[in-house]
């Protein structure tokens, strides 16, 4: 039998106790997920709803969902709490069957601090104030309830491990009164010690997923971290007793393993949005890596847990120590722990317009899309830029005549023409964003500035409305550019009309151009000179055209680029392209080369990505790099890990995931998914176990480049 990621050796010896190894391989199995049912209650179980509006029916089914869900609680747990219904994975309001909320990272700080009494009197004193109308008055009060159904909540669980305390003796007995102890007091109440404030966080988390909602969880050690320095000051708790409680968070985070999420779609088991932040600086501009950081990094080494993905905020004054202990998690494999160049993403927020307090505070929306926690509704929408260069082609209308420009320029204009009518369209739409949306009034609760507004999330609650368009297909568009004025405009092998009826047959009969056309010419991702300009002269249009309006009707829009797995259902519509692919191939994700054109090297790569002025594309993209593990062995291999990430920072990249994984590996993977149940593979701004893959999504995986380490 071949090993799992599970049984692959460790450099360190085991920090864990064999009790939370235990819990984690239960749930790892997917045995809690298994369990999960759908909601057995009704909206008639909810009392008399007629006549309330929808935010009141929202929280007056949350009261009975409180009430009612299945509560769990396993023995040697440390940290309690679990959303049982099956509604909440697949991204739906139990019993409303409404779609929930995602895509955002909401203020469990807050509560951390003020508890849900700072909450509930904040509410009372906004009710107070009066200058408020009906529908704000009704939001305030929906919003009560919610508080009120967080606490029925929270009393069954002190109930529940109350009863296991009188049923239980010795060491059982003694873990589960420091759980109760742990969580009497929270999130009612502000954290004390380093336990109450994981316990705090889980259990606003857990709520939040109760209801459906997919939050990421943020800036964690900046949370936790002067909980933990306190406690180990004080001497009430060792590292070793933290980096357990740490375990645990990460353990539930696997609750929902083996549940049946065919409604989510074909992207994983692992894509509900619960990304963990970690290290940078605070509002003021200090460091805030702490103990916390490098303990979140000892839970994912030995747990191989990716069910909470991770990205690290390093810059160009991240210590050594940080840097190997993340390119130690890396090199495992699993495709867990991303970076962000901190220091790019900060000036790119600020030159956006956001104040400088604000940018430093950044996180991600549970993707790598950038956003302010806890004062933001975020939403973006897709495009495929590469079709809109096709459709100026004429490639996708073969029942035309195939258009001929006079001019590179010609052409290039005709698609920016196209480009800026898109945007035009999306901007038009973009005014009524989150105008009077759905109820959503668990998520406000922790949303500024919805309070003090009396609006909800998505209903320009936040302080922060963003709709931000995010291209894809970039590269493959530059990449065509640059064929087609090589071949038809400077070498003059054929018309334009004559390369516009060969790509609309895709190819038939011209393997030998389209050889040459695929392999002849260094397309994006080579450090090539004149490849890197041509992407730049795309992506400066890009953010020209998409910046024109930066605010408008109160929504904010940030460009970014993405394609999260898209250029799957993108590419029966795309054909076949000038640089000498075929109808059908998988190409560039997000901004990462085409799979098979970058052919030389990792450092080539980001050279090619970091020609491009990142400041100016303040809701970001990724680049993916896909390394052999033969590559990355030893102390040299973790120099090399080291000198890419640094490298990036130093060249201006934005965001970087490198997976290290080997495509034999994955190939076995397709062919007996029982050996490799746990085998995580990095998507996009989340990671999956393989083998939960559909099989386009595993293909799109193994197709990128494989680099070697040079």
């Amino acid at each position: 039998m071949e090993p799992t990621v599970m049984d692959l050796p460790t450099k360190r010896m085991p920090r864990l106790s064999a009790a939370t190894h235990s819990l984690a391989e239960r749930a790892l199995s997917g045995e809690h997920g298994r369990a999960m049912r759908l909601a057995d209650l009704s909206l008639a179980d909810c009392g008399n709803l007629d006549g309330l509006s929808a935010d009141r029916q929202y929280a007056r089914v949350m009261l009975e969902v409180a009430r009612r869900a299945p509560l769990r609680v396993e023995e040697g747990q440390r940290i309690v709490g679990a959303s049982t219904y099956l509604e909440a994975p697949r991204h739906l309001t139990p019993v409303l069957g409404t779609y929930s909320t995602s895509h955002t990272t909401v203020g469990f700080d807050r509560v951390l601090r003020i508890g849900y009494r700072g909450l509930r009197q904040r509410i009372q004193e906004r009710l107070g104030r009066g200058d408020l109308d009906e529908r704000g008055a009704d939001f305030l009060q929906a919003l009560l309830v919610c508080l009120e159904a967080a606490s029925i909540w929270h009393a069954r669980y002190v109930r529940l491990l109350e009863e296991r305390i009188r049923a239980s003796s010795g060491e059982i007995r003694a873990t589960y009164e420091r759980a109760l102890d742990a969580l009497r007091n929270v999130p009612e109440h502000p954290a004390t010690t380093f336990h109450e404030a994981v316990q705090s966080l889980w259990f606003q988390f857990a709520f939040q997923r109760l209801c459906g909602n997919w939050s990421g969880i943020g800036r964690i050690d900046e949370m936790l971290g002067p909980y933990l320095q306190a406690d180990l000051a004080a001497g009430r708790i060792t590292l070793d007793e933290a980096r357990e409680l740490l375990a645990h968070l990460w353990i539930n985070g696997c609750e929902w393993i083996g549940a049946d999420i065919r409604q989510v779609g074909e992207s994983g088991d692992a894509q509900h949005y619960q990304n963990v932040i970690l290290s940078g600086v605070d509002a003021a501009g200090n460091d805030i890596t702490n103990e916390v950081t490098y303990l979140v990094l000892d839970v994912v080494e030995e747990l191989r847990i990716a069910d909470y993905p991770i990205a690290v905020r390093i810059s160009s004054r991240t210590p050594e120590r940080l840097l190997r202990r993340v390119a130690e998690a890396q090199r495992l494999g699993g495709g867990i722990v991303a970076i962000y160049n901190e220091e790019m993403v900060i000036r790119a927020l600020a030159r956006f317009g956001y104040p400088l307090e604000e940018a430093r505070s950044f996180a991600n929306d549970g993707c790598w899309e950038v956003l302010i926690p806890g004062k933001t509704t975020f939403a973006y929408r897709p495009f495929d830029m590469f079709l809109l260069l096709q459709q100026a082609l004429g490639v996708s209308n073969p029942s035309a005549p195939p258009p001929d420009y006079s001019s590179f320029d010609a052409l290039y204009a005709a698609f920016l023409e196209r480009l800026r009518a898109y945007l035009d369209a999306f901007h038009a739409q973009a005014d009524d964003f989150e105008r009077g949306g759905r109820a959503a009034p668990a998520i406000s609760l922790l949303v500024e500035d919805c309070i003090e507004k009396a609006r909800g999330y998505h209903d320009r609650g936040a302080r922060y409305v963003v709709f931000a368009p995010h291209a894809g297909g970039l590269p493959d568009a530059a990449n065509s550019l640059l064929a087609i004025k090589t071949l038809v405009f400077e070498e003059q092998r054929l018309s334009l009309p004559e390369l516009v009826a060969i790509l609309r047959d895709d190819w038939e009969g011209h393997e030998a151009l389209r050889r040459r056309m695929r392999s002849g010419l260094a397309y994006f991702g080579n450090d090539n000179p004149e490849a890197d300009a041509m992407v730049r002269r795309v992506f400066d249009d890009y953010v020209r055209l998409a910046g024109a309006v930066h605010e408008r009707e109160g929504v904010l829009r940030p460009p970014g680029l993405s394609t999260f797995g898209r250029q799957i259902e993108w590419a029966e519509a795309r054909g076949a392209t000038a640089a000498g692919t075929r109808r059908g191939e998988y190409l560039a994700n997000n901004f990462s080369p085409s799979p098979g054109s970058d052919r030389e090297g990792p450092t080539a790569v980001i050279k090619s990505v970091c020609a491009v002025d990142f400041e100016t594309l303040p809701n970001g993209t990724a680049l993916e790099l896909k390394i052999h593990p033969s590559g990355v062995k030893g102390e040299a291999g973790m120099d090399t890990l080291v000198a890419l990430m640094r490298t990036f920072v130093a060249l201006g990249g934005w965001f970087l995931h490198i997976d290290v994984v080997d495509s034999d590996m994955l190939r076995d993977a397709q062919r007996h998914p029982e050996r490799y149940a746990n085998l995580a593979v990095r998507v996009s701004g989340w990671s999956a176990r393989f083998a939960t893959l559909s099989p386009e999504w595993q293909e799109m995986i193994i197709q990128r480049t494989e680099q070697e380490v040079r």
